[in-house]
């Protein structure tokens, strides 16, 4: 599967997120947890991967089987314009 630059903005964008689960990505883009730490240290600067990296290590928001219950779902502010993963009128 090739990815957009469209498409790498937004998983960079749910991986960020605290309460998007890597489960998520991986539904929505086919991408691992494996898959996306790669795609986000090729694609951000080294001190920003190594912040990143720090923030989502052992976080229980990031992992579906970790989470606890009383963790709604997130939803981002661009959801409505979000259509079969890709996003229209950004």
């Amino acid at each position: 599967m090739e990815l957009t630059s469209i498409d790498i903005d937004r998983i960079i964008e749910m991986a960020w997120e605290d309460r998007t689960t890597f489960e998520a990505i991986e539904m929505q883009f086919g991408l691992s947890e494996s898959q996306v730490i790669a795609l986000m240290r090729k694609e951000m600067k080294l001190s920003s991967f190594k912040m990143w990296r720090k923030r989502v290590t052992g976080r229980q928001t990031k992992h579906k089987v970790l989470r606890q219950n009383t963790v709604g779902r997130f939803k981002c502010k661009l959801q409505k314009t979000i259509t079969h993963n890709k996003i229209s009128k950004r």
